[in-house]
This record gives structure tokens, C-alpha cells and sequence, in this order.
């Protein structure tokens, strides 16, 4: 049983009898007289077990964007539900309005309309729907949570994806839609046209030249139906925050839009999330559904403290293909020791495939290396003055800084590309380097 608020005021008037006649019989006479008003209030509610709960909503939501949905409410019983909804979600879930009030006639039903603005990714689920059963007096109510168990999954929001644009206009002009031509050993023949100054000579297809009379050349296109395999780090590194975020989210944006570009580009595009053994592997994405399935893959990742296991990449990638592919491990390059057994494996990758690391670097950790450390006065006592404090900020900032650049100068001899900038400027640089390894037929 529940009561509301007009029971509580009218139980106040009994204050009222007390203080003019002096005596509190009065007050307890109201307050009975209310109390039981209230008690068949609820005798006359709708009753609860004839409610259904019908819900109408999609089962993926982007986060940061709104998802529509519908609440449906069938009344079953013989007598009108007069009635406060409250779906039970998350709260990070994002949905509106909490409370719904609706007046369902007997052997009816009603629809209310919900939103959902997700403010976090992953699974949101909610348990079954509240309902509370107003009498014609709006006193007190029955009250039972109708099961109606809900899922809905919130897939990252991929800002990076307004770098899209300018990387498919990139792309047409490497696939032979403009006026630029390439020529590689990992490109294909596309056809045949008259030498014009400035052509290489190499391209001349003398054959052709020889049939025609004049000079012909051969134009190339990169080759479709590549592979390219990304791996996103989902142990340690990816726990680590830069800003209000984890760098996980700055891996997720950069498999999204390198998943993207390489499906607008024909190849095939596989994914593993990967800690201390596979959390989740998206095989052989294709344009159509490429978003799609790596975002409610990722949505599900979370960060963990595992050490990521790098050993098993090799036989993860063999495991999709043999032939020589674009490897992109979005990770972050920190220090020796924490990138040790990523470092192992680099060799033997890079021998076989394109490989390509990803270096998230950290705003706040640059600004403190560069940072004037002026000299203020602290309290008593044994601590180090403020000023002091600074300057081993600073070199802690700079040899953090120092390890970072170490451990990517090894990976370059390793012959792998080491691609590193702020959470916001890794996506794109990882595109380009796609579009690079692309236009040089590296892949």
C-alpha cells in the first residue's frame, strides 16, 4: 500500500480540531475518518494482477543521442486503473519521464512515450515496471512490480566519425575516381590511356603502344578485399584515464572509424577485443554492417587490470588469414616495462603483415614537463616546499615522456608504424596511416 500526498495533507486537518476545541478527541475522530477513507480507496483500485506491461523499443541506442520507445499498459480487470508508472532502468540508462500518470479504462490498455539519452555505453537492463493503483479518491494505492525485463544496449557515440568525409574523398582518389593514378606492387590494373607529359615511363604498356601506334599507358587502382584486423587493448592500458575518459574509449573511436574506412574501401574488417584472453571478436565486417556489429561489440568491452596477453596475437591473425594484412593495435606505448611483452611480439608481426601502434599521449602530463616551476612558500614542518614539489612533477612529467618516446623508437626499428597524438587526434592519424599503407601497396 502506498499513500499520497493529498492523504497526508487532509491527515494535517486534524491539527485543526485540536487547537479550537482544546482536546485532541476531535483530532483522532478526522484522523480515523481519513485513515479509513483511505483503506477503501484501496479496496476500490484496479487490481494489479490483471495489469500487462508491453514495451516497443529499439534494442541499440548510440549513446549521447535519443532512442524513442514505447510503454504499453493493458488493464484486463473490470475496473478503470487509474495509475503511476515508474519503469525500472538504470540511471544510465537516460530515460523520460520517470513517472508516468495514466487512466486506463477497464479491458483497455494505453500507450505512454519514452526517451532514452544513454550517458554510458554497455548493457542497460531493466527489471520489470512499478505500478501504483490509485482509488477514485486518490488517497492510497496498491502497488506491484509488473515483470517486464528489458535489455538495451548503448553503443559508443563515435565522434570520430566527422573525420570520415575527408578520408572517403581521400580513398576516391586513391581508387582511380579522380585524376590520380598510382603504381605499386600492391596495386591492380584498372585500364589503359594515352601517355600524357609527366606520365612514368614504367606504366607504358608497349603492347598497346604497338597495336595503336601511339604511346598507351597502364593506370592502376589499389587492391580491394584486403584484410584488416584491428585489436583493441582492453587490460591495463586501456584503464588508464586521459581527461574524463579511459583510453579504451579512444581505442573503440579509432576501430570504428578505421573499421569504416577500410569497409567503404572493399576490404574485410575483423576485430578482436583483447585483454588477458578475447573478450570479443567481430569476423569479416562488410560496409553495410560494419558499424553495426563493432559498435555493440565494443559497447560490451570494459577496462580491466589484467595484463594484456600480446603473445597471442600472432596466432589470433593467423587464425582470420595467412596473407599479408593491415594490423592496427590500438593500444598505448607507455614504458619499457608495462609494453615489454608487446614489444616481443613486434618482430615477428611486422615480418608478415602491416603493422601499426597506436601511442595515446596525455595532455596534462605534456603541460606539466613544459610548466615554468616558480618557487612558493609552503607550511612548516619536514615537507618539501611547493616550489620543490614542482620541479619533481616536472621531471617525473619528462622522464614519463622520455619512456614513452624509447619505447616507440624500438617499435620503429621493429619495422612497425607508431602512430601517437592526443585521445582526439588518434583516429584520424590511424586512418591516414591506413590511406598511406593503401596508396604504397602494403597490403
Amino acid at each position: 500500500m502506498a499513500i499520497s500526498g493529498r492523504f497526508v495533507a487532509l491527515l494535517a486537518v486534524a491539527i485543526v480540531p485540536t487547537v479550537l476545541l482544546g482536546s485532541g478527541w476531535g483530532g483522532v475522530a478526522w484522523a480515523g475518518v481519513v485513515v479509513l477513507a483511505a483503506v477503501l480507496d484501496v479496496l476500490l483500485a484496479a487490481d494489479l494482477r490483471a495489469v500487462r506491461v508491453e514495451r516497443r523499443m529499439p534494442r541499440l541506442a548510440r549513446r549521447d543521442t535519443v532512442a524513442d520507445a514505447t510503454l504499453v499498459l493493458a488493464n484486463d480487470g473490470r475496473r478503470p486503473l487509474r495509475a503511476v508508472v515508474r519503469d525500472m532502468w538504470e540511471p544510465s540508462a537516460g530515460h523520460a519521464p520517470r513517472r508516468i500518470r495514466m487512466t486506463v479504462p477497464a479491458e483497455e490498455r494505453r500507450t505512454a512515450r519514452m526517451r532514452f539519452t544513454p550517458f554510458r555505453r554497455g548493457r542497460r537492463r531493466s527489471a520489470g515496471v512499478a505500478v501504483r493503483a490509485f482509488g477514485p479518491l486518490g488517497l492510497a494505492a496498491r502497488q506491484r512490480v509488473v515483470p517486464a525485463p528489458a535489455e538495451l544496449v548503448v553503443t559508443p557515440p563515435f565522434r570520430s566519425r566527422r573525420h570520415l568525409p575527408s578520408r572517403l574523398a581521400r580513398l576516391r582518389e586513391l581508387d582511380g575516381e579522380t585524376t590520380l593514378q598510382l603504381r605499386g606492387h600492391g596495386t591492380e590494373f584498372d585500364s589503359l590511356r594515352d601517355y600524357v607529359r609527366g606520365d612514368d615511363v614504367r606504366s607504358i604498356d608497349w603492347r598497346a603502344t604497338a597495336r595503336r601506334q601511339d604511346l598507351v599507358v597502364r593506370t592502376w587502382r589499389p587492391e580491394r578485399d584486403r584484410r584488416v584486423i584491428v585489436v583493441v587493448d582492453a587490460g591495463r592500458a586501456g584503464a588508464g584515464r586521459v581527461g574524463d575518459e579511459p583510453r579504451l574509449d579512444t581505442f573503440i573511436e579509432t576501430a570504428l572509424l578505421v573499421g569504416a574506412l577500410a569497409a567503404a574501401a572493399g576490404d574485410r574488417v575483423d576485430l578482436v577485443v583483447l585483454d588477458d584472453r578475447p573478450r570479443g571478436r567481430v569476423h569479416g565486417a562488410t560496409r553495410v554492417d560494419v558499424v553495426q556489429r563493432f559498435g555493440e561489440t565494443l559497447a560490451l568491452a570494459e577496462p580491466g587490470l589484467a595484463a594484456t596477453d600480446w603473445s597471442a596475437v600472432p596466432a589470433l591473425v593467423d587464425s582470420v588469414t595467412t596473407q599479408r594484412s593491415l594490423v592496427v593495435l590500438a593500444t598505448s606505448l607507455d614504458s619499457v616495462g608495462a609494453s615489454a611483452d608487446l614489444l616481443t611480439v613486434l618482430p615477428a608481426l611486422a615480418r608478415r603483415h602491416a603493422v601499426v601502434v597506436t601511442a595515446v599521449d596525455d595532455p596534462a602530463v605534456a603541460a606539466m614537463a613544459g610548466r615554468d616551476g616558480g618557487v612558493r612558500r609552503g607550511g612548516g614542518g619536514t615537507s618539501l616546499p611547493s616550489g620543490g614539489r614542482d620541479v619533481y612533477r616536472r621531471a617525473a612529467a619528462e622522464r614519463s615522456l622520455l619512456d614513452a618516446d624509447g619505447v616507440a623508437d624500438v617499435a620503429r626499428r621493429a619495422g612497425v608504424e607508431v602512430v601517437h597524438g592526443a585521445p582526439e587526434q588518434v583516429p584520424p592519424l590511424v586512418a591516414d596511416a591506413y590511406l598511406r599503407a593503401k596508396a604504397a601497396g602494403r597490403l
